[in-house]
C-alpha cells in the first residue's frame, strides 16, 4: 500500500516514552514506537524525527524551580539527546537504518546537524532523528520540530500526543470538549488554543506546512494515519 504522505517530520513526546513509570525511558513504549517508525518506513515513507526531553528535564519548568532559563533550556537540549539516542538504537536493533543529527556540536554522540545531511540520510532510507532543538536557549522542540519540517521539506508534520486531536477546550478537563476534524492556523489564533507554541504555529503557517494532531500511545495509529484513515485534527492554511 502507498504511504499517504512521501516524507513526514514526526514530533514525539518525551513525556509520552516514560509510559507509566513517571520518568525516564519505558523501555516497552521505546520499542513500540521503533516498531510503529519501521512499519510507516517499509512502506517507502522518509522520516525525520525531532523528540521533546520533557521525560528527563525541561527548561522552562527548571526555570520556574530557580535555574537559570539558558542552562536550563541547555539541559533540555541534552535530555533530547538522550530520547534521540534511545529511540535510534531501539531502531536499529529491529534492523531499522537511523541516525541522529544534532543541533549543537556533539561528535561522536551525532553528527552536527545541516540540511544536506538530512537530506542524504532520508534518501538513504534512514530515519534521522533530531535533536537538541534548533541549539538555542528560548525555542521549545516544537519550534524545533517546525524549523527541521520546513528545512527538509516534508509533506506533513504529525505531532504524536497522548490525546486524539484539538478540542474546544482540554478533554482531560472538560467533558464537553468537542473534537475538531479539520482547523486552519487562523482558527487556532483566533480561539486561543493550545495546540503548539505560537512560534512553531505560526513557522508552520508562514511556510505552508500542514500539521496532523493524532494520539501516537494508541499502538497502530500512526500506520493508520499513513495509509489514510481519518485520523486526529488535520491543521492547515
Amino acid at each position: 500500500m502507498a504511504a499517504r504522505f512521501k516524507r513526514i517530520l514526526l514530533k514525539l513526546s518525551g513525556e509520552s516514552l516514560m509510559g507509566a513509570q513517571g520518568y525516564g525511558i519505558d523501555v516497552n513504549r521505546l520499542n513500540d514506537y521503533a516498531q510503529e517508525i519501521q512499519k510507516i518506513a517499509q512502506m517507502g515513507t522518509q522520516i525525520g524525527i525531532v523528540i521533546g526531553g520533557g521525560n528527563i528535564f525541561r527548561g522552562l519548568s527548571g526555570a520556574s524551580k530557580g535555574f537559570d532559563r539558558y542552562k536550563g533550556d541547555q539541559m533540555g537540549m541534552l535530555a533530547t539527546t538522550i530520547n534521540a539516542m534511545a529511540l535510534c538504537s531501539a531502531l536499529e536493533a529491529i534492523g531499522q537504518k537511523a541516525r541522529v543529527l544534532t543541533a549543537i556540536k556533539m561528535e561522536p554522540i551525532g553528527e552536527m546537524y545541516s540540511k544536506p545531511k538530512a537530506i542524504e540520510a532520508l534518501n538513504n532510507g534512514e530515519v534521522a532523528i533530531f535533536s537538541a532543538g534548533t541549539g538555542n536557549p528560548y525555542f521549545t522542540t516544537d519550534t524545533g520540530s517546525s524549523l527541521r519540517g520546513i528545512e527538509i521539506e516534508a509533506d506533513v508534520m504529525l505531532k504524536g500526543t497522548r490525546v486524539d486531536g484539538i478540542y474546544t477546550a482540554d478533554p482531560e478537563k472538560d467533558p464537553t470538549a468537542t473534537k475538531y476534524d479539520e482547523i486552519t492556523y487562523d482558527e487556532i489564533y483566533n480561539k486561543g488554543l493550545k495546540v503548539m507554541d505560537l512560534t512553531a504555529t505560526t513557522m508552520c503557517k508562514e511556510n505552508n506546512l500542514p500539521i496532523i494532531v493524532f494520539n501516537m500511545d494508541k499502538q497502530g495509529n500512526l500506520l493508520k494515519l499513513m495509509s489514510g484513515e481519518n485520523i486526529g485534527t488535520y491543521v492547515h492554511n
